[in-house]
């Protein structure tokens, strides 16, 4: 799924996105809108990880989405 996709069907994909990232709340999620840079953000931020591992979970959830 590519991130136009995800963009676009955020509401549906709120609860993937918190199943995968568990530190995330609803309301990161609500803030975060699709938006991958914000996403990747977030990921960092509340699960203390580096840009680069952040980015390798992210494809991998993306890719799995397919």
């Amino acid at each position: 799924m590519n991130w136009d996709q995800i963009e676009g069907n955020r509401k549906q994909i709120k609860g993937v996105v918190r199943e995968r990232w568990g530190k995330l709340t609803d309301d990161d999620v609500d803030l975060i809108a699709g938006k991958r840079d914000i996403l990747l953000g977030k990921i960092q931020e509340k699960h203390g990880v580096a840009r680069e591992e952040a980015e390798k979970g992210l494809k991998a959830w993306g890719d799995s989405l397919k």
